[in-house]
C-alpha cells in the first residue's frame, strides 16, 4: 500500500528548492481580487497583532502562527502535482513574488531567504518553482519586472497577471514600511499549512473526494445555517427555511453558469458587515478584531455572540431572517453581480466601480437596503450609492491616493454605518453633503500635494485610473456627438482589436525639443492625461511614429474626443456643438500640438471630468 504522509509545512519548508505542478485537466486558477484581498487582510491583522515598532526580526519567531489548510500532493516522476491546492500555492507564489520586488528595491537582505521559495537553480538556469510550462513566461516576466500583454493568452495567465497587481494596488506594501522584513519573516516561518503526500494518483483523488465530499467539513454557511434552525421546532416551518436557504445558496454559487463555491460566503460577509456591523479594529498594532473583521471571517461565530442585539434566538425571527431577509439581500448581491459584469442602463455606475477593481462595492450598496424595499425602490438605492462610489473614488485616484482594500477598509466601515437602511430621500441628501464636504477633489489641493486633474500624469500607479478616465470621458464625448459609443466596448480587453492609449506626442524628443526645457520636461508633458487619447490597438501601433500632423487626419476616422483635435470632426456636426456649448467644453481644433495647445486641451479634460463626475447625477440615478 501505498504512504500518505500528511505533514505541518511552513511556507518557507513548502517551497524551498521545491516545486508543484498540475495536471492538464485541472481548473484554471480562478481567485478573485476578493479572495486576494481577503488573504492580505487576514494575514496582515494576524501579523500586525503581535507586531510592535522596534521589533528586531528575530522577535518574529515569538509572534503567533496562521494556517492557511491543507494541499494535497501526489508525487510521481519525480514531480509534485497539486491535486488540490492550486489557487492558494499560485496566489502565494505571486505574494512572493512582489514581496521580493518591494525587498529587492529597498536593498533588504532578506531576498536571498525569498529567491529560492520562488525559483531554483537548475543547471544554471532558474527553474521556477511553479513549474506550469504555459504559465512560465508570466511568472518570469513578473519576478523579472519585464513587460507582459496579458490579452488574448489563457485565462489563468490573465487571471495571475490581474491577482499580481491587484496585490500591488493593496497597499499591504506601503502599509507595511519599516515592517516589511519582519512580515517577510513572519510569513516564510509562522504561517503554514498540510501537505498530505502519497506517491498514488488513485489515493491522491480519493482523499480530494473524501474531503470534499463526505468527508467536507461543515463551511461556515453551513455552521450558521444549523444555528438559525435549531429553534425552529415547527417541522413544516423548519423544512420551508431550510428550503429556501438551500435554494439561495445555490442559486449564487451557481450563478452565472460558473459553480463559485464561495459565492454564497462572500455574500452573506458584505450583507451582515453592510447592516450590522457596529465596530472596527482600531488601526494600531496590538488591536483585536471587532465586528467588521470577525464577520470577514467567522461570521457564523459572530452571529452566534451577537444573536441578542441581532434579536435572533427565538424561532419567529429566526425564520424571518432565513426565509425574508436573506432572499433579498441575497437577489440584491446577485443583481450587483450582474450589474459588475453587463453595462445595465440604470445601474451603469456599477460597472464603473468594477471595472475599477472596487472590492467594497458589494458591501456598500447592500447597506441602505430594507427588506420592504420595492425593485425600483432597491434599484434607485443601488444606482444613487454606486454613482457617489464612483466619484468619491475617481477624486482620490487623479490625486495618486491609494484605494486599496485595507486603506479604505475603515472609510467603507463609516460610511455603511451612515447609509444604514436609510430612505431614499435621505440617501441622497447624505452622499450629496458627503461630496460637498470631501476634501478631496478634482481641483486637488496643492497645500496638501494634491495635484488634482492638472498634475495627473500616466504612470505604474494611475495607468489603470486614466484608461478608465479617458473611456469615460471618450464615451461622454461620443454621446455627446449623438453617437453610440459606450464605455463597456471601449474597456474589453477580449475584444479581437482592444482600445489602448495613444500618446499624441510620439516618443521623439529630437523632433519638438525646441519646445521643451529638456527631456525630462517632455517625458512629464508628453504622459499627462490631456496628451492622452483611445484608439483601437491596431491604429495606435501604425501611429506610434508619426508626428502629430501626420496623426491628425487618422484621428479625425476614431471617436469622436480623438477626432476633435482635427477640424474637419467639426463640420455638420449639431449635436456636438449643442452638447459642447451647453456644458461649456472648450473643444477646439489644433494644427500642431504645441505646450499651448495641450494647455488648453487641459482645460477640456478637466471640463468633461466635472461634468462626468458632477455630484448632479446623485439626483440623476434617484430619478
Amino acid at each position: 500500500m501505498s504512504a500518505i504522509t500528511p505533514h505541518y509545512r511552513t511556507v518557507q519548508q513548502l517551497l524551498q528548492s521545491q516545486s508543484f505542478a498540475i495536471d492538464e485537466y485541472q481548473r484554471e486558477y480562478k481567485w478573485e481580487r476578493e479572495n486576494i484581498d481577503e488573504l492580505l487582510s487576514d494575514l496582515q491583522a494576524k501579523f500586525y497583532a503581535d507586531y510592535r515598532q522596534g521589533d528586531e526580526t528575530t522577535a518574529v519567531s515569538r509572534y503567533a502562527e496562521y494556517f492557511l489548510g491543507s494541499i494535497i500532493v501526489s508525487k510521481r516522476n519525480g514531480k509534485n502535482y497539486l491535486i488540490d491546492g492550486q489557487q492558494r500555492v499560485t496566489s502565494l507564489t505571486l505574494l512572493l513574488i512582489c514581496l521580493y520586488r518591494a525587498a529587492k528595491g529597498r536593498g533588504l537582505p532578506v531576498i536571498q531567504t525569498l529567491a529560492p521559495l520562488i525559483f531554483s537553480d537548475n543547471l544554471g538556469q532558474p527553474k521556477f518553482n511553479l513549474d506550469i510550462p504555459e504559465r512560465l513566461p508570466v511568472i518570469q516576466a513578473l519576478f523579472e519586472d519585464l513587460p507582459f500583454n496579458p490579452d488574448g493568452k489563457d485565462e489563468s495567465i490573465q487571471t495571475m497577471y490581474a491577482r499580481y497587481a491587484d496585490i500591488k494596488d493593496n497597499d499591504l506594501l506601503a502599509e507595511l514600511g519599516e515592517a516589511l522584513p519582519h512580515f517577510i519573516y513572519w510569513l516564510l516561518t509562522r504561517v503554514g499549512l498540510i501537505e498530505i503526500a502519497t506517491d498514488n494518483d488513485s489515493y491522491a483523488y480519493a482523499i480530494f473526494e473524501t474531503m470534499n465530499d463526505r468527508g467536507k467539513p461543515l463551511s461556515p454557511v453551513d455552521m450558521l445555517k444549523a444555528y438559525l434552525l435549531a429553534p425552529i421546532e415547527d417541522a413544516q416551518a423548519r423544512q420551508m427555511a431550510n428550503q429556501t436557504w438551500k435554494q439561495q445558496v445555490l442559486e449564487l454559487i451557481s450563478w452565472g453558469g460558473e459553480h463559485e463555491p464561495e459565492r454564497d460566503a462572500n455574500c452573506i460577509k458584505a450583507w451582515l458587515r453592510a447592516q450590522y456591523a457596529e465596530s472596527i479594529r482600531e488601526r494600531k498594532a496590538g488591536s483585536v478584531d471587532k465586528d467588521w473583521e470577525l464577520i470577514g471571517t467567522v461570521f457564523h461565530r459572530w452571529v452566534r455572540d451577537h444573536s441578542v442585539r441581532l434579536g435572533l434566538g427565538k424561532a419567529q425571527a429566526n425564520l424571518k431572517l432565513m426565509a425574508e431577509s436573506f432572499p433579498f439581500f441575497a437577489k440584491v448581491y446577485r443583481q450587483i453581480l450582474l450589474a459588475s459584469r453587463q453595462y445595465t442602463p440604470g445601474l451603469q455606475a456599477i460597472y464603473y466601480n468594477a471595472h475599477n477593481d472596487f472590492t467594497w462595492q458589494s458591501t456598500v450598496l447592500l447597506a441602505p437596503l430594507v427588506e420592504t424595499d420595492d425593485d425600483e425602490t432597491v434599484r434607485r438605492k443601488l444606482a444613487v450609492t454606486a454613482t457617489y462610489l464612483d466619484i468619491w473614488l475617481m477624486r482620490r485616484a487623479v490625486n495618486y491616493i491609494r484605494v486599496g482594500y485595507s486603506s479604505v477598509s475603515y472609510a467603507m466601515w463609516l460610511l455603511c454605518r451612515d447609509l444604514r437602511r436609510r430612505p431614499l430621500t435621505e440617501l441622497v441628501d447624505i452622499l450629496g453633503n458627503k461630496l460637498a464636504e470631501d476634501e478631496v477633489t478634482f481641483e486637488g489641493s496643492p497645500a496638501k500635494g494634491r495635484t488634482g486633474i492638472q498634475g495627473l500624469g500616466l504612470n505604474q500607479f494611475s495607468r489603470r485610473y486614466i484608461y478608465h478616465l479617458l473611456a469615460r470621458i471618450t464615451e461622454a464625448t461620443e454621446r455627446g456627438a449623438g453617437r453610440t459609443g459606450s464605455f463597456d466596448k471601449l474597456v474589453d480587453r477580449t475584444a479581437r482589436n482592444p482600445f489602448d492609449i495613444e500618446h499624441i506626442w510620439a516618443d521623439n524628443f529630437e523632433a519638438v525639443k525646441t519646445m521643451f526645457a529638456d527631456e525630462a520636461e517632455f517625458t512629464d508633458w508628453r504622459n499627462h492625461v490631456a496628451s492622452l487619447l483611445l484608439l483601437p490597438a491596431d491604429v495606435n501601433r501604425s501611429l506610434q511614429d508619426k508626428p502629430f500632423a501626420q496623426k491628425r487626419a487618422h484621428y479625425a476616422r476614431q471617436n469622436f474626443y480623438a477626432a476633435s483635435l482635427d477640424a474637419s470632426a467639426y463640420e455638420h456636426q449639431p449635436k456636438f456643438r449643442q452638447f459642447a456649448d451647453a456644458n461649456q467644453l472648450p473643444f477646439e481644433s489644433v494644427d500642431l500640438f504645441t505646450k499651448e495647445d495641450q494647455l488648453g486641451r487641459r482645460k477640456l479634460v478637466s471640463a468633461l471630468v466635472e461634468l462626468v463626475w458632477s455630484p448632479s447625477r446623485l439626483v440623476e440615478a434617484a430619478a
